[in-house]
């Protein structure tokens, strides 16, 4: 399973508008289990309270990859996917991929960054 994060002040809008992208593809997130999110220095000052999080888990198959063909269209969700997470942040929302040892921006990714960053955590588990 593919973990994500939101945080903001609109995470339950992020959510939505990720769980919409990702329906699109035929593949539904669904809530995943409470975890201690991850600390960012960058929220000193903020008011805890307006900060809300959401984490829902998305299936790994929908980016996971079996051949070149497949990453080829693959890489077009993962794509998607980060630029569905630059758009959150331009609305003061983050989308962050919550790997087994750290939790990465969607945003800052390549789609090539994302699909390898599944694969890994497929291959860990």
């Amino acid at each position: 399973m593919m973990i994500i994060e939101f945080v903001g002040a609109d995470a339950e809008a992020a959510g939505k508008s990720v769980a919409a992208l990702t329906a699109s593809w035929g593949f539904s997130p669904e809530p995943a289990p409470a975890a201690e999110p991850a600390t960012r220095p960058d929220t000193k000052g903020i008011d805890p309270i307006a900060l809300t999080s959401l984490i829902v888990s998305i299936p790994s198959a929908m980016l996971a990859v079996a051949d070149i063909a497949d990453r080829i269209h693959k890489r077009r969700r993962a794509s998607e996917l980060i630029e569905r997470a630059q758009q959150l942040r331009a609305q003061q929302a983050a989308a962050r991929l919550v790997c087994e040892d750290r939790s990465v921006d969607l945003a800052t990714l390549t789609p090539d960054q994302l699909l390898d960053l599944i694969a890994d955590e497929d291959s860990a588990t």
